[in-house]
């Protein structure tokens, strides 16, 4: 298959991939399908050289346009479709398509459809100019106005997807995963060699490399789609208030554990992870990649997932991607940034989770921005609408753990602590002794009972006695935990929230005074 009008696909031995009616029957539920398009705008003048390249298209492709819309249902739950198909030339989006794409998203707006759309194309329509061009303006605002409201928008990119497609409605999902080997990318390799004389360089608009740059979510096969799009949709559409309250657990006496020993067991490498806990607390859990926009970390981890019946966004700090010589960086907190605009977005509940031994101490990360991405977390968490619960899971330590801790409800494993510095480092600033950090991290109160009585934490999870030796019991205690501290928030008046939050943090340690 080769490259043909503008649409960026090189010459490939790949086998072919779906066009969109193909694609339609390999994930929509059987006989589901009712398609929205009306008849093709009069764009070309009849028996103009344009008129016959449309009607050729249609002939070859077996579709009036570069793109259907309609419903259809997958796996029971009514959705909004778009489908491109590459085959009527090349996929490119022109006055026709824009509109369809346009009313698409404003009909799934109407009524309340979360959408889901499968571009393949080589972007705006030569044939029709700098009008097709700047339609893409106008279907960005109409996917802008459709999240606006809420709604769940999964994207799933398909071999080509590039220029003004990728660069509109291609790049704006809440989720986007992607097919195998798919070439994806803004400006199409015959293009970009008709400009520079010389080949794009090869691995660089993939559909893996773009994963692994955080770009996307997910690369996996049609065959797959209906599976992960059941998924997300269940999880997006979950009903956000009138969850039943789960029955509390018992507020239980806390041993007297010394504040040194909390932070030797918190660093056990057997201790339970975030994903450990949404592994054996969670279910539905729809792991996400990244920031989105080019940048990974394997110290912070996204997922959308339900705890009982309420769905939410998770943004954690991963022990297990993190160490010493990769510690938690400025992308890590721009993921967890992008976890709190899905959130506001999509009016989902965000908990947070603090597990690190400190963020990266660096001339890559002061360069990367690490102390204004602290201050942009706890500015946007402190004010963000939805409801938010931390838990402090592990270590906690300095900024990089505190940018993930303003929240209505903050919740503490027994053996999890919060201190600005390592024991080790205050000890060595206060006292020139590293070796006096057990009676330094006494000093300071860092341990979960004194995080309790300061007002810091809301509730101490208790470990029988250390998560590490009974992480699925731990996992299930934490898990009940958050279900009744959701199903609570969600109960609250968001404006009352709101104001609970910022009184708390306004009052936090002037109650001590």
């Amino acid at each position: 298959m080769n490259e043909r009008d503008g649409g960026g696909e090189r010459a490939t031995t790949r086998p072919r991939r779906p066009g969109a009616r193909d694609l339609l029957e390999l994930v929509v539920d059987p006989g589901s399908w009712i398609g929205w398009d009306q008849p093709p705008l009069p764009v070309a003048a009849p028996g103009s050289a344009y008129a016959a390249e449309l009607d050729g298209a249609a002939r070859r492709a077996g579709t009036d346009e570069a793109v259907i819309t309609g419903q259809a249902r997958i796996r029971g739950r009514r959705v909004a479709v778009i489908a491109g198909e590459f085959a009527f030339l090349a996929g490119s989006i022109g006055a026709t398509a824009a509109e369809r794409i346009v009313s698409a998203f404003e009909r799934a707006r109407r009524e309340g459809l979360p959408m889901v759309a499968a571009p393949a194309s080589g972007g705006t329509r030569m044939q029709e100019g700098t009008p097709a061009f700047v339609d893409m303006v106008k279907i960005s605002a109409a996917v802008a106005a459709f999240k606006a409201d809420g709604l769940p928008y999964l994207v799933y990119l398909r071999h080509p997807t590039t220029g003004g497609v990728f660069a509109s409605w291609g790049s704006l999902g809440h989720v986007t995963v992607a097919e195998p080997g798919a070439l994806v990318g803004f400006l199409g390799p015959r293009v970009y060699q008709a400009l520079y004389g010389h080949p794009f360089p090869d691995g660089v608009q993939t559909a893996e490399n773009l994963h692994a740059r955080g770009l996307i979510d997910a690369v996996l096969p049609v065959e797959g789609l209906a599976d992960i799009a059941a998924r997300t949709l269940n999880l997006l559409s979950a009903p956000r208030e009138e969850h039943p309250e789960v029955f509390e657990l018992p507020r239980e006496p806390l041993p007297d554990v010394p504040a040194w020993e909390s932070i030797v067991r918190s660093r056990r490498p057997q201790r339970p992870s975030v994903r450990a806990l949404l592994k054996l607390g969670a279910t539905d859990v729809v792991p996400l990649h990244g920031t989105n926009q080019g940048e990974y970390d394997p110290a912070l981890m996204l997922a959308l997932a339900r705890f009982g019946g309420a769905a939410c966004v998770v943004l954690g700090q991963n022990r297990r991607g993190q160490s010493v010589e990769r510690p938690l960086t400025p992308s890590g907190l721009r993921a967890a940034r992008r976890g709190m605009r899905l959130a506001a977005d999509l009016k989902l509940p965000l908990v947070s989770v603090i597990d690190t031994a400190g963020a990266a101490l660096s001339r890559e990360a002061e360069e990367g921005g690490l102390a204004g991405e602290i201050a942009r977390c706890l500015a946007e968490l402190v004010m963000l609408e939805a409801p938010t619960i931390c838990v402090l899971l592990g270590e906690g330590t300095g900024g990089g753990a505190l940018a993930l801790m303003p929240a209505d409800k903050v919740i503490c494993a027994q053996h999890s602590w919060l201190s600005p510095l390592p024991p080790e480092g205050a000890a060595a600033i206060l006292h020139r002794d590293p070796a006096r950090a057990p009676e330094l991290a006494a000093a300071q109160g860092v341990r979960s009972s004194d995080l309790l009585a300061a007002g810091i934490v809301d509730r101490v999870v208790p470990e029988y006695p250390d998560a590490a030796d009974e992480p699925a019991e731990f996992c299930a205690r934490m898990s009940h935990v958050l279900q009744y501290e959701l199903a609570r928030l969600l109960g609250m008046d968001p404006s009352r929230r709101l104001r609970d939050r910022l009184a708390r943090y306004r009052t936090l340690s002037v109650a001590r005074v």
